[in-house]
């Protein structure tokens, strides 16, 4: 395959790298907010590089939200594209888009040991499915399935979407806090970087605390600072995200295992480990029992999404030549 270019495009940041010989090289990050369209911060990228207008072939982009059709329109940021003129203007033969949490499941089929933390232990069934669920600027969710000729399959959804799940009397009383203020709950609207400060605020609400706190990032440095309200934020923050994977793990019959990952949790991974999440994780009443032995991990990986990215592409190449 010639150069190539792959994007992972979130609501905050766009990354982009270029794909030679199975691997990422040139990473670099930029604001979307900085870029009225992918086509501009593509160009600034590959200036950057002194690469010109024809250098890249292919172009494969990661992109928040539902994949179909000539016109994308990003789920968190006010970009958009048509495949037509995205490469009538970059000059590139193919444009590739998948949904940026199937970009991110094939990511963890390039997982290094030492990009993982164990969460919960187990034995992986290759046969079975795999969760990839991760909070970041929102909550993505996918599933990635090994298939018989050794290639893998990325099935996309809109899994952030769901209702948060209420697994005991005071979620359920959080949740009225909650409903107050937004009306239907989504996992989304707790599961994510904001949804930190919304969970403290309702916290708060109900337990009669003054507001302290003003930002996701104050909320966790407080928690990992010992504030009691703080910590309690996290550690109910760390029981949805249980209650959340698990609902998924049950829907897809996933004993392949399940991948935390998102730009969220990884800033407090210690205290992730020792949380609420594996017990919410498999609090399935009857069912509870079908998670013995279901391996969870904690990918630490920097760049999962562009390597999905170039997996997809690399896959989608070798699909054409059969």
């Amino acid at each position: 395959m010639k150069l190539a270019l792959v994007g992972d495009i979130g609501g905050t940041n766009a990354r982009f790298a270029l794909w030679r010989d199975d691997q990422l090289e040139s990473v670099r990050v930029l604001a979307t907010a900085d870029f009225p369209g992918p086509e501009a911060a593509i160009l600034a990228y590959l200036g950057g590089l002194g690469l010109p207008l024809g250098a890249v072939a292919s172009v494969c982009l990661a992109c928040a939200g539902p994949v179909s059709g000539d016109l994308f329109r990003f789920t968190n940021n006010h970009w958009r594209i048509s495949r037509t003129a995205f490469c009538r203007e970059l000059q590139v033969h193919e444009l590739l888009l998948v949904n940026d949490f199937s970009a991110m499941a094939l990511g963890m089929t390039r997982l290094r040991d030492d990009e993982r933390l164990q969460v919960c232990p187990g034995s992986p069934e290759p046969e079975r499915p795999c969760v990839v669920i991760g909070p970041g600027t929102g909550l993505g969710v996918g599933t990635l399935l090994a298939l018989a000729d050794g290639s893998w399959l990325a099935l996309p959804g809109e899994g952030g979407h769901v209702d948060l799940p209420i697994g005991s009397p005071r979620e359920a009383q959080l949740w009225q806090q909650l409903y107050k203020q937004l009306g239907h709950v989504r996992a989304e609207d707790v599961l994510s970087g904001s949804g930190l400060l919304l969970l403290y605020q309702a916290i708060c609400a109900l337990d009669g605390h003054a507001l302290r706190l003003s930002s996701p990032a104050e909320v966790t440095a407080a928690a990992l600072a010992g504030d009691a309200v703080a910590l309690a934020v996290l550690e109910q923050f760390c029981c949805w995200l249980g209650r959340a994977a698990g609902n998924n793990v049950l829907s897809l019959g996933a004993r392949g295992g399940v991948y935390i990952v998102g730009g969220v949790v990884p800033r407090f991974a210690e205290f992730f480990l020792a949380s609420g999440f594996a017990k919410s994780f498999s609090d399935k009443g009857c069912m509870s029992d079908y998670f013995a032995g279901i391996p969870v991990w904690l990918v630490t990986a920097e760049y999962p999404g562009l390597m999905g990215a170039g997996v997809a592409l690399q896959q989608e190449h070798c699909r054409r030549m059969g």
